[in-house]
């Protein structure tokens, strides 16, 4: 499990850097200010995160239970969730789409954020 986040995490490394040249040099002429800005917050908090699922896949070498299965796990939803919702937000507002649910989606992107980062705790609460 864990050299599986670990690879997760580096994919989605890559990824945010990409995003985060794209944002900064691509899309600064095409979106407008308020839209760039949500953008650059789904790249912080995904890139956050990935450092959450590589310190998963590190502590569960040492603290290998369900519990930290499961933050990794929360993590990449929140991620998808989150981030996912953003990005498709801008999508949504640059091309004018009629899609306003698509915000409400964020929210339950930072609980599984929430609820990763409480799992880590638990699971090293239970070990000790």
């Amino acid at each position: 499990m864990h050299k599986g986040l670990i690879k997760i995490a580096a994919l989605l490394g890559v990824l945010s850097v990409i995003l985060g040249a794209f944002a900064a040099h691509g899309l600064k002429q095409i979106l407008l200010l308020d839209s760039l800005q949500i953008f650059e917050t789904a790249i912080r908090y995904q890139f956050y995160h990935v450092f959450a699922i590589l310190a998963v896949g590190i502590l569960y070498k040492e603290y290998p239970s369900a519990l930290m299965k499961l933050a990794g796990q929360f993590f990449l939803l929140g991620i998808l969730f989150f981030s996912g919702s953003l990005y498709l937000l801008c999508y949504v507002k640059h091309n004018q789409l009629s899609l306003n649910w698509v915000g409400a989606i964020t929210p339950f992107g930072g609980l599984f954020f929430i609820v990763g980062w409480v799992f880590i705790f638990w699971a090293v609460l239970k070990r000790n």
